[in-house]
């Protein structure tokens, strides 16, 4: 009970630079470790050639749409939880945290049994070249049917993030980080399984992050029950789940459906083109996941102190991640910039032309990547307070509502260059949004 008190204070009274630290770094630390073996993944994929390392690619955002189930119950529900939590609820977010857990294991079943069935034409819409397929379906075999655990995995990971105990959370990403990261160049090299001993030891990954979050549960340590009497598939408790889980699903499609749409445009340019933009990805997310996983810690002081109605201590909330988010961006960006030769040199095995490609894609994704932390403080503040319909708006932005005429339009005009630079010109268009969202949201609320 101390343990829940304690996680109740952070929420509600602690001072904010404190609750951020306490709540957001032991998070973004695990998701930090989590996009690192994701990096180590593409480093030796790398060294077994551009197909290989274009089949990881191709792959990527399939598992991106899978997992999004995930993230759609575990942080719509996330919201709901910290809202219940600031108005003192508990019965109903138990059934709130129950009913996201059970429903999103179910639908991931369904749709990871029907990937799976389609796998081939799947990756073929997704980019995958003649020579680039073999891999891809060695690949995403085994790693779409092990997306179950991550399914459950990104679940539990907004709903215990909601309730404050991110060490939890740090604890389950860093295992599975060591455990893949130790296991790769035995299943790749050792056992010559090639690009499949990956998918092998992130699946075995995977699994060990589920047995954390099971630890957890059944220990009774959390501020919620779960259990099956608990499951309450009612209207009421969807609709709210849901108004905020929809717009992350949505962003987590747009998210694939802009690497999908990169991939097949880069596709008449051969697998190097498509590897190189590949690698780029992974290095990016290092960086925006070490954000995501700040703003976890955000996520419920801000939902939590909405639903207490404690408005100068969200306005605080606000300003203080704001300011670190983007203080961190730019350092991040301009590691990306100034050694982004050297960076993707260590994914491209020697393959001058793969370097290249991703230099000059890193350089501009480097710079753009100076107001990453500023838009998604406000994405996930939106949602934080349940207003959905703006936070989906905001959160689309990125990956659709900006890149997707971006990406179809520029690379007829611009050739290869259209394909390079079209993230970062989303990312300028993108802020600007964001500068105006948050100016009407200071007029009607009064929070920015």
């Amino acid at each position: 009970m101390s343990g829940q008190k304690s996680k109740m204070e952070l929420l509600g009274s602690a001072p904010i630079p404190k609750a951020l630290v306490a709540l957001g770094v032991p998070i973004m630390i695990g998701m930090l470790i989590n996009a690192l073996y994701n990096l180590v993944d593409a480093w030796f994929v790398g060294r077994l050639g551009e197909s290989p390392m274009g089949a990881i690619s191709v792959v990527f955002p399939l598992g991106q749409v899978v997992v999004g189930l995930g993230l759609m119950f575990g942080n719509g529900a996330a919201s709901y939880l910290s809202r219940l939590l600031g108005q003192g609820e508990r019965d109903t977010a138990d059934r709130v945290a129950s009913t996201a857990v059970y429903s999103s294991v179910l639908t991931g079943a369904v749709l990871i049994f029907g990937a799976a069935i389609f796998l081939r034409p799947i990756l073929a819409v997704l980019g995958a070249t003649d020579t680039i397929m073999p891999y891809a379906l060695s690949y995403g075999r085994i790693y779409i049917i092990s997306c179950i655990f991550n399914v459950f995995n990104v679940t539990m990971n907004n709903i215990v993030a909601s309730e404050g105990a991110a060490k939890t959370t740090m604890c389950a990403l860093l295992l599975g980080a060591i455990v893949n990261i130790g296991l790769d160049p035995v299943f790749i090299y050792g056992l010559g399984l090639g690009v499949a001993g990956a998918a092998v030891a992130t699946a075995i990954s995977q699994f060990a992050s589920t047995v954390v979050y099971l630890g957890y549960i059944l220990s009774r340590k959390s501020a919620f029950t779960f259990s099956i009497q608990k499951f309450w598939p009612s209207g009421l408790l969807f609709a709210e789940i849901l108004k905020i889980g929809v717009p992350t699903l949505t962003f987590q499609f747009l998210t694939s459906l802009s690497i999908a749409l990169s991939n097949r445009a880069a596709n008449g340019y051969g697998d190097a083109v498509i590897a190189g933009m590949g690698a780029v990805t992974r290095v990016t997310s290092m960086g925006t996941l070490v954000v995501f996983g700040f703003l976890k810690g955000f996520q419920p002081i801000a939902g939590y102190s909405y639903g207490a109605k404690k408005y100068d201590r969200l306005r605080e909330a606000i300003k203080t991640s704001i300011l670190w988010s983007t203080l961190f961006c730019v350092a991040a960006g301009l590691c990306m910039a100034l050694f982004s030769g050297q960076i993707l040199a260590q994914f491209a095995g020697g393959n001058a032309r793969m370097i290249a490609i991703g230099r000059n894609s890193l350089l501009a994704n480097g710079i753009s990547f100076f107001l990453f932390g500023f838009y998604t403080v406000y994405s996930s503040l939106f949602l934080a307070l349940g207003k959905g319909a703006k936070g989906l708006f905001l959160g689309a932005c990125r990956q659709g509502i900006c890149f997707v005429p971006v990406i179809l339009l520029l690379p007829k005009v611009w050739g290869i260059n259209g394909i390079l630079y079209a993230g970062p010109i989303a990312d300028l268009l993108s802020a600007a949004i964001t500068v105006y969202m948050a100016l009407q949201l200071s007029k009607t609320d009064g929070f920015a």
